[in-house]
Formats: C-alpha cells, sequence, structure tokens
C-alpha cells in the first residue's frame, strides 16, 4: 500500500515523495514599471473583493501596496470612491508625508496615519488590508485574541497580535507608530472597537489573510455562540498553521477569486 503524502509534502507522479516549500515566493523578472502595473491591478481587485465580501462602510476601509521603484510610497484608493467601483486607474500614489504624488483624487487621512507606519517599519511588507468588516469589528469588541479553533483560524495562530488602545479615528501618525509596533513581525491585528488588519509580502497574502481573518471570527462567533468549542493542541494548531497559513495557499486562493472579478468585472484592470 502507497503511504500518503506528509504533511507539507506532496506525492509526484513517480510516486516519489518531493519537499514543497509552501512560503516561498514565486521568481518574478518583470521590470520595475510591470512589477507597479502588477500590483496597483491586485489592489484595483482586491477592492472589488472586498466589495463582493462586504467589508465596505461607507468611506472607511484602505489597502495599500508598496511601490516598487519608491519603497517609502505606496498606492492607495481614493477617498470617497465605493470598493466595487474602484479601478487601477484610480489608485493614488502617496509619499512619506502623506501627499498625493499621482492620481487625481483626494486621499484618506486615516490610510496614511495607520499604513505609512507599518510600511516604514516593515521592509519586508508590501501590502496592508483594513477594512471595518461586521464580523472582525464585532470579534473587536470581546479583546481576545482569536482561538485555534478552525483550520482556517489557525492562518493566524501565534501570528496576530490584539491592539487594546481605542482613540477614535486614527487622524495622527503617533498612534499609527503604536499600531506598527504592537503588531511586531506579526501578520494581523485585532484593533479594538475597530476591526482588524492583515499585510502580507504579496498585495494577494494581505488580502486573503483579511478574508481569511474576518471568517475565522464569524467562525468563532458563531461556534462560541452554540455552545464551548473545543480548542485545537498546540500540536494540531502549529501543523495546520503551517498548511494554512503559508503564501502558497494565500496566493493560490486569491486567483481564484481576482479570475472570477477579472472575468466579470473587466473594467477593474483600467
Amino acid at each position: 500500500m502507497t503511504e500518503a503524502p506528509a504533511a507539507g509534502k506532496i506525492a509526484s507522479t513517480s510516486d516519489e515523495v518531493e519537499e514543497l516549500d509552501l512560503d516561498v515566493l514565486p521568481e518574478r523578472q518583470d521590470s520595475l514599471t510591470e512589477e507597479r502595473e502588477h500590483r496597483k491591478r491586485q489592489l484595483a481587485i482586491a477592492f472589488r473583493l472586498f466589495a463582493r465580501y462586504g467589508f465596505d462602510e461607507g468611506i472607511a476601509g484602505h489597502i495599500t501596496a508598496r511601490d516598487p521603484e519608491f519603497p517609502d510610497r505606496f498606492w492607495v484608493n481614493p477617498y470617497a470612491v465605493h470598493f466595487s467601483r474602484i479601478k487601477a486607474s484610480d489608485l493614488l500614489l502617496l509619499d512619506e508625508q502623506g501627499k498625493v504624488v499621482q492620481g487625481e483624487k483626494r486621499t484618506n487621512k486615516a490610510a496614511f496615519s495607520i499604513h505609512s507606519t507599518i510600511h516604514e517599519a516593515r521592509e519586508d511588507v508590501v501590502a496592508v488590508a483594513h477594512a471595518h468588516s461586521l464580523h472582525g469589528r464585532a470579534w473587536s469588541a470581546l479583546s481576545r485574541p482569536l482561538d485555534p479553533i478552525i483550520q482556517e483560524s489557525c492562518a493566524f495562530y501565534n501570528d496576530h497580535v490584539l491592539f487594546d488602545e481605542y482613540k477614535g479615528l486614527v487622524l495622527e501618525r503617533d498612534e499609527g507608530v503604536r499600531i506598527a509596533a504592537r503588531l511586531g513581525s506579526k501578520r494581523a491585528a485585532i484593533l479594538r472597537h475597530h476591526g482588524l488588519l492583515t499585510v502580507g509580502r504579496t498585495v494577494e497574502e494581505a488580502a486573503w489573510w483579511f478574508i481569511t481573518m474576518d471568517r475565522a471570527c464569524q467562525m468563532q462567533l458563531l461556534a462560541e455562540a452554540a455552545g464551548t468549542p473545543r480548542v485545537m493542541t498546540d500540536e494540531e494548531a502549529t501543523l495546520a498553521a503551517r498548511q494554512f497559513g503559508s503564501a502558497n495557499m494565500a496566493r493560490n486562493n486569491f486567483k481564484l477569486l481576482a479570475d472570477l472579478i477579472v472575468n466579470e468585472e473587466p473594467d477593474v484592470l483600467d
């Protein structure tokens, strides 16, 4: 009898077992211009996805992507444009002071206050996602980190923090600095009374982790409403974290959704 492949491995067509590195970024040979266009298009697609998931809440919420040529600058959605209508050409490029250096629309001050500090503190981060999702906000009111009760929730096992301050709208960089400091090297944060924040080495990762985290909040709210969910052991949660928290998992899942958006709403790439 052929044994099933061990965790983190796949069986090849010759029945040999080879190591699969789930967390290595695929090599890209794009020019800076091509990479910029890729990031902008993925960013616009992410906004359309967030609209479909109901993560839009009036003028609130933002996703940012670091510019590949000018790493101290980042692309962001314009102020008061609904996520479902954002195109790549609508995106704004902000400099280190929050000034719009490319684009025609206004920016959101809170977006700069939160995102600029994280991009500054984390050279490994290309994208940051923050939105006022329903289940994320509900869970944030409990002032607790997520428990490893579902395999997908384990994407955040020992890899998210609780930011337990609340001072209203984040309009000053000082609070953004505190959020970035609390986030540290983790992939996500629960902002108490506010919502969720995720980061990634690609736009695809940051957006998918946000979708996954909001669903994790929803699942734990449902499980605790029904009873007392069983919390995974450290061994179980560590295994699930490797499998469901991999960059490969995020990119592939995002691509499935992105293909739908591009097929049904091709203007997103304009």
